[in-house]
Protein backbone atom coordinates (compact mmCIF):
# COMPACT_ATOMS: atom_id res chain seq x y z
CA UNK A 1 0.00 0.00 0.00
CA UNK A 2 1.16 3.25 -1.19
CA UNK A 3 1.66 6.00 2.22
CA UNK A 4 1.77 8.59 -0.15
CA UNK A 5 -0.79 7.94 -2.04
CA UNK A 6 -2.84 7.91 1.11
CA UNK A 7 -1.61 10.82 2.03
CA UNK A 8 -2.86 12.51 -1.08
CA UNK A 9 -5.93 11.28 -0.83
CA UNK A 10 -6.46 12.78 2.74
CA UNK A 11 -5.46 15.62 1.80
CA UNK A 12 -8.06 16.04 -1.23
CA UNK A 13 -11.07 15.14 1.16
CA UNK A 14 -10.00 16.89 4.43
CA UNK A 15 -11.74 19.84 2.97
CA UNK A 16 -14.69 18.24 1.24
CA UNK A 17 -17.84 18.64 2.71
CA UNK A 18 -20.35 16.21 0.97
CA UNK A 19 -18.20 12.77 0.18
CA UNK A 20 -19.82 9.81 -1.15
CA UNK A 21 -18.48 6.25 -2.01
CA UNK A 22 -19.73 3.91 -4.36
CA UNK A 23 -18.24 0.29 -4.17
CA UNK A 24 -18.65 -3.12 -6.34
CA UNK A 25 -17.94 -6.16 -5.48
CA UNK A 26 -14.30 -5.89 -4.87
CA UNK A 27 -14.85 -4.38 -1.06
CA UNK A 28 -16.90 -7.90 -0.54
CA UNK A 29 -14.49 -9.98 -1.67
CA UNK A 30 -11.99 -9.87 1.18
CA UNK A 31 -15.37 -11.46 3.37
CA UNK A 32 -15.44 -14.59 0.89
CA UNK A 33 -17.58 -13.42 -1.58
CA UNK A 34 -16.22 -13.71 -5.13
CA UNK A 35 -16.94 -11.36 -7.68
CA UNK A 36 -18.93 -12.55 -9.65
CA UNK A 37 -17.26 -12.42 -13.07
CA UNK A 38 -13.83 -13.75 -11.72
CA UNK A 39 -12.79 -17.01 -12.53
CA UNK A 40 -14.02 -19.65 -9.99
CA UNK A 41 -17.11 -16.87 -9.55
CA UNK A 42 -20.29 -17.69 -9.78
CA UNK A 43 -21.27 -16.68 -13.52
CA UNK A 44 -18.97 -19.48 -14.53
CA UNK A 45 -21.00 -22.52 -12.94
CA UNK A 46 -24.00 -20.03 -13.25
CA UNK A 47 -24.41 -18.69 -16.83
CA UNK A 48 -26.25 -15.55 -16.63
CA UNK A 49 -28.28 -15.48 -19.65
CA UNK A 50 -29.86 -18.62 -17.66
CA UNK A 51 -29.82 -17.65 -14.79
CA UNK A 52 -29.88 -13.63 -13.93
CA UNK A 53 -32.46 -12.34 -16.37
CA UNK A 54 -35.65 -11.87 -14.79
CA UNK A 55 -37.36 -13.57 -18.36
CA UNK A 56 -35.20 -16.57 -16.99
CA UNK A 57 -36.53 -16.61 -13.64
CA UNK A 58 -40.10 -16.15 -14.91
CA UNK A 59 -39.75 -18.94 -17.14
CA UNK A 60 -37.85 -21.40 -15.02
CA UNK A 61 -38.04 -20.15 -11.46
CA UNK A 62 -37.14 -23.64 -9.69
CA UNK A 63 -34.02 -23.75 -12.28
CA UNK A 64 -32.64 -20.36 -11.41
CA UNK A 65 -34.00 -20.64 -7.21
CA UNK A 66 -30.82 -22.78 -7.30
CA UNK A 67 -28.41 -20.03 -7.89
CA UNK A 68 -29.76 -17.73 -5.46
CA UNK A 69 -30.20 -20.57 -2.56
CA UNK A 70 -26.65 -20.76 -2.96
CA UNK A 71 -25.72 -17.57 -2.80
CA UNK A 72 -27.93 -16.48 0.25
CA UNK A 73 -26.35 -19.40 1.84
CA UNK A 74 -23.12 -18.18 1.20
CA UNK A 75 -24.26 -14.78 2.40
CA UNK A 76 -25.85 -16.06 5.27
CA UNK A 77 -22.12 -16.90 6.93
CA UNK A 78 -20.47 -13.28 5.35
CA UNK A 79 -19.38 -10.64 7.56
CA UNK A 80 -17.97 -7.03 7.06
CA UNK A 81 -14.57 -6.64 6.60
CA UNK A 82 -12.54 -3.85 7.78
CA UNK A 83 -13.30 -2.15 4.47
CA UNK A 84 -16.87 -1.59 5.09
CA UNK A 85 -16.12 -1.03 8.35
CA UNK A 86 -13.79 1.78 7.36
CA UNK A 87 -16.59 3.53 5.35
CA UNK A 88 -19.17 3.01 8.34
CA UNK A 89 -16.46 4.98 10.36
CA UNK A 90 -16.62 7.54 7.88
CA UNK A 91 -20.23 8.05 8.11
CA UNK A 92 -20.52 7.99 12.06
CA UNK A 93 -17.40 10.77 11.73
CA UNK A 94 -19.42 12.78 10.01
CA UNK A 95 -16.94 12.56 6.82
CA UNK A 96 -19.44 10.43 4.69
CA UNK A 97 -22.87 11.61 3.39
CA UNK A 98 -23.60 8.18 1.75
CA UNK A 99 -22.69 4.44 0.59
CA UNK A 100 -24.15 3.50 -3.49
CA UNK A 101 -23.17 -0.10 -3.73
CA UNK A 102 -23.82 -2.04 -6.48
CA UNK A 103 -23.58 -5.10 -3.95
CA UNK A 104 -26.50 -7.24 -2.59
CA UNK A 105 -24.59 -8.97 0.22
CA UNK A 106 -25.96 -6.54 2.79
CA UNK A 107 -22.77 -5.59 4.64
CA UNK A 108 -22.45 -2.19 4.26
CA UNK A 109 -25.53 -2.09 6.87
CA UNK A 110 -23.66 -4.84 9.01
CA UNK A 111 -20.94 -2.92 9.53
CA UNK A 112 -22.55 0.05 10.86
CA UNK A 113 -23.45 2.28 7.43
CA UNK A 114 -26.70 3.83 8.14
CA UNK A 115 -27.58 5.82 4.67
CA UNK A 116 -26.79 3.11 2.09
CA UNK A 117 -28.76 3.40 -1.51
CA UNK A 118 -28.87 -0.41 -2.85
CA UNK A 119 -28.77 -0.05 -6.34
CA UNK A 120 -28.90 -3.46 -7.47
CA UNK A 121 -31.13 -4.69 -4.55
CA UNK A 122 -30.36 -7.22 -1.55
CA UNK A 123 -30.36 -10.64 -2.01
CA UNK A 124 -31.03 -11.27 1.90
CA UNK A 125 -34.49 -10.98 1.37
CA UNK A 126 -37.64 -12.05 -0.90
CA UNK A 127 -40.09 -10.17 -2.59
CA UNK A 128 -43.41 -11.38 -4.01
CA UNK A 129 -44.37 -10.72 -7.43
CA UNK A 130 -47.99 -10.32 -6.48
CA UNK A 131 -48.78 -8.48 -3.94
CA UNK A 132 -44.76 -6.83 -3.14
CA UNK A 133 -44.50 -8.32 0.18
CA UNK A 134 -40.84 -9.16 1.44
CA UNK A 135 -40.01 -10.92 3.68
CA UNK A 136 -36.25 -12.15 4.89
CA UNK A 137 -34.74 -15.03 2.87
CA UNK A 138 -34.03 -18.07 5.17
CA UNK A 139 -31.51 -20.48 4.98
CA UNK A 140 -33.86 -23.28 5.58
CA UNK A 141 -35.62 -22.87 2.38
CA UNK A 142 -35.78 -26.47 0.01
CA UNK A 143 -33.57 -25.80 -2.87
CA UNK A 144 -35.48 -27.79 -5.77
CA UNK A 145 -38.44 -25.24 -5.70
CA UNK A 146 -38.93 -21.57 -5.83
CA UNK A 147 -40.48 -19.70 -2.98
CA UNK A 148 -44.03 -18.90 -3.19
CA UNK A 149 -46.01 -16.48 -1.32
CA UNK A 150 -49.73 -17.08 0.79
CA UNK A 151 -51.05 -14.40 -0.82
CA UNK A 152 -52.87 -16.14 -3.39
CA UNK A 153 -52.27 -19.58 -5.16
CA UNK A 154 -48.67 -19.97 -7.21
CA UNK A 155 -47.73 -16.35 -6.10
CA UNK A 156 -44.19 -16.22 -7.14
CA UNK A 157 -41.29 -14.38 -4.84
CA UNK A 158 -38.37 -13.98 -6.09
CA UNK A 159 -35.08 -12.41 -4.31
CA UNK A 160 -35.57 -8.80 -3.69
CA UNK A 161 -32.43 -7.97 -6.16
CA UNK A 162 -32.35 -6.51 -9.70
CA UNK A 163 -31.96 -9.04 -12.28
CA UNK A 164 -30.78 -8.56 -15.69
CA UNK A 165 -34.17 -6.91 -18.07
CA UNK A 166 -35.59 -5.47 -14.47
CA UNK A 167 -35.05 -1.46 -13.93
CA UNK A 168 -33.11 0.16 -11.15
CA UNK A 169 -35.66 0.88 -7.98
CA UNK A 170 -36.96 4.08 -8.83
CA UNK A 171 -36.03 5.87 -5.64
CA UNK A 172 -32.02 4.44 -5.61
CA UNK A 173 -31.67 5.54 -9.14
CA UNK A 174 -32.97 9.04 -7.88
CA UNK A 175 -30.79 9.25 -5.13
CA UNK A 176 -27.39 7.98 -6.26
CA UNK A 177 -28.11 10.69 -9.39
CA UNK A 178 -28.15 13.09 -6.79
CA UNK A 179 -25.34 12.39 -4.79
CA UNK A 180 -23.77 11.62 -8.00
CA UNK A 181 -23.97 15.62 -8.89
CA UNK A 182 -24.04 17.18 -5.58
CA UNK A 183 -21.14 15.81 -3.79
CA UNK A 184 -17.24 17.62 -4.31
CA UNK A 185 -15.79 14.26 -3.55
CA UNK A 186 -16.00 10.69 -4.32
CA UNK A 187 -14.64 7.59 -3.40
CA UNK A 188 -14.78 4.75 -5.80
CA UNK A 189 -14.14 1.08 -4.27
CA UNK A 190 -13.88 -2.21 -5.76
CA UNK A 191 -15.68 -1.64 -9.26
CA UNK A 192 -13.65 -1.66 -12.62
CA UNK A 193 -16.64 0.56 -14.46
CA UNK A 194 -18.22 -2.24 -16.15
CA UNK A 195 -21.99 -2.42 -15.21
CA UNK A 196 -23.96 0.45 -15.94
CA UNK A 197 -25.71 2.45 -15.40
CA UNK A 198 -24.06 2.60 -11.80
CA UNK A 199 -20.72 2.97 -13.68
CA UNK A 200 -21.59 6.04 -14.54
CA UNK A 201 -21.95 7.95 -11.67
CA UNK A 202 -17.89 8.92 -10.89
CA UNK A 203 -18.37 10.63 -14.60
CA UNK A 204 -21.34 12.38 -13.50
CA UNK A 205 -19.64 13.76 -10.08
CA UNK A 206 -16.19 14.21 -11.84
CA UNK A 207 -18.46 16.57 -14.50
CA UNK A 208 -19.93 18.37 -11.12
CA UNK A 209 -16.28 19.01 -10.53
CA UNK A 210 -16.22 16.27 -7.74
CA UNK A 211 -12.68 14.84 -6.58
CA UNK A 212 -11.86 11.28 -7.06
CA UNK A 213 -10.43 9.37 -4.97
CA UNK A 214 -10.24 5.63 -6.12
CA UNK A 215 -9.25 2.24 -3.57
CA UNK A 216 -9.21 -1.00 -6.04
CA UNK A 217 -6.32 -3.59 -6.13
CA UNK A 218 -5.21 -2.94 -10.25
CA UNK A 219 -5.99 0.86 -12.62
CA UNK A 220 -9.69 0.41 -14.16
CA UNK A 221 -11.04 2.49 -17.01
CA UNK A 222 -11.79 5.23 -14.17
CA UNK A 223 -7.96 5.45 -13.54
CA UNK A 224 -6.57 7.26 -16.45
CA UNK A 225 -10.21 9.06 -17.31
CA UNK A 226 -10.98 10.92 -14.00
CA UNK A 227 -9.13 9.55 -10.94
CA UNK A 228 -7.53 11.99 -9.17
CA UNK A 229 -5.92 10.19 -6.54
CA UNK A 230 -5.62 6.29 -6.72
CA UNK A 231 -4.59 4.29 -4.16
CA UNK A 232 -3.60 0.65 -4.95
CA UNK A 233 -4.57 -2.33 -2.52
CA UNK A 234 -7.25 -4.23 -1.13
CA UNK A 235 -10.26 -2.39 0.46
CA UNK A 236 -9.40 -3.78 4.03
CA UNK A 237 -6.06 -2.43 3.79
CA UNK A 238 -6.60 1.11 1.90
CA UNK A 239 -9.75 2.20 3.52
CA UNK A 240 -9.02 1.65 7.15
CA UNK A 241 -5.55 3.83 6.65
CA UNK A 242 -7.32 6.33 4.90
CA UNK A 243 -10.23 6.35 7.34
CA UNK A 244 -7.35 7.14 9.98
CA UNK A 245 -5.77 9.81 8.09
CA UNK A 246 -9.41 10.95 7.76
CA UNK A 247 -9.17 11.15 11.68
CA UNK A 248 -12.08 8.30 11.71
CA UNK A 249 -10.66 5.32 13.44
Amino acid sequence: MDAAAIAEAAERLAGAKHIVAVTGAGISVESGIPDFRSPGGLWTKYPPGEYATIEAYLENPDKVWKLWHELGRDLAFAQPNPGHIALANLEAAGRLGAVITQNIDNLHQAAGSRKVIEYHGNARHLVCLSCGREEPLETGLPVECAPRCSCSPGALMKPAIVFFGEMIPSQAAMDAENWAQVCDAMIIVGTSATVYPCAGLPMTAKAHGAVIVECNVGPTEYTSRITDVFVQGKAGETLPALAAALGAR
